[in-house]
């Protein structure tokens, strides 16, 4: 099939093909004008964790759009489990993979030119998760700092589409980088309430009880929802409010949930630390045992094991 050894496979348009011979043209729309959606979840000891509320989530993202694509969601579940069955021969050991579905509107042909392929582009693919790099932050907290860059808001786009163009959440990255290249974004809505990170909802602990950002202003995460699972096995209270600075200055505790983090505690905002210094607070940790305990599998140890 290839020439490269060791090289992955991927789903595009209808074939498993390597991962080098995934060739979108340079007037595909996804690549021009940041025209289509995606999704992505993560492999649990090789096994894709909640790929049917991923694959219902990109398909409203694609009704959203109005992007129709020739594969039903139990075809494109079907092939994103083969992309994943056929890699993980190349997985080492005690990793885990990073599983994306890419679907842009397609290419546009204007004018006379001919027209090479109609329809959308549809890739499936695969990499492993960073471990490495993030394993500090299971360990020392991340520290979140407010982007000034504002997240855009529902009158323009919908924060409930995950969409490929990311330059709004990039911006706010960039920024915050720039004034120290190991925090991580946070991002106010319009009205200056907490909203999310550049692909991480956000939950403060206030009083032993939850509180997040309201749905409706949100990508409502498959972690935030798996969050909201173990919290009620754990018989902690979550609410959803519109929260400010005071609420993120005076929080006990803070976290992130993600597809690849799963949860991961924040150590300050701000440059702020949090009211209960742990890594993780207590309330944090009963939710990640509780996570733990759901997936049948440590994500934090994975994580802190390939601590330098």
């Amino acid at each position: 099939m290839s020439e490269r050894p060791n090289e992955r496979v991927a789903y595009f348009n209808g074939e498993i093909v390597p991962e080098s011979h995934v060739l979108v043209p340079f007037r595909d729309r996804g690549f021009r004008w940041g025209d289509g959606a995606f999704d992505t979840e993560r492999t649990v000891n090789g096994k894709i964790f909640k790929l049917g509320p991923h694959i219902d989530r990109l398909f409203r993202s694609l009704r959203y759009l109005r992007i129709e694509i020739n594969e039903t969601p139990d075809e494109l579940a079907a092939a994103t489990e083969e992309v994943v069955a056929r890699n993980l021969s190349l997985l080492p050991e005690g990793e885990d993979y990073w599983v994306y579905q890419n679907i842009s509107r397609g290419a546009d042909w204007i004018g006379d030119e001919p027209n090479k392929r109609e329809g959308p582009t549809v890739i499936v693919h695969v990499q492993p998760l960073p471990l490495r790099p993030r394993a500090p932050l299971f360990r020392d907290g991340i520290e979140l700092m407010v982007s000034p860059i504002r997240r855009t808001p529902p009158e323009a786009q919908s924060p409930r589409a995950k969409l490929t163009n990311y330059i709004n959440v990039t911006l706010a990255d960039m920024h915050v980088k720039s004034q120290n290249p190991q925090a991580w974004a946070a991002l106010l809505d319009v009205n200056g309430n907490l909203n999310e990170g550049t692909g991480q909802n956000m939950f403060l602990v206030r009083d032993g009880g939850l509180l997040t950002p309201r749905g409706e202003m949100v990508l409502e995460g498959v972690s935030r929802q798996t969050v909201f699972e173990v919290a009620e096995t754990c018989g902690i209270e979550v609410r959803e409010a519109d929260l400010d600075l005071f609420d993120a200055y005076t929080a006990d505790e803070a976290f992130l949930s993600s597809t690849s983090l799963c949860m991961c505690p924040v150590r300050s905002i701000d440059n702020r630390p949090l009211a209960n210094p742990a890594i993780p607070g207590p309330v944090t940790r009963r939710l990640m045992d509780a996570y733990k305990e759901l997936l049948d599998f440590d994500f934090e140890e994975q994580y802190l094991r390939f601590l330098n």
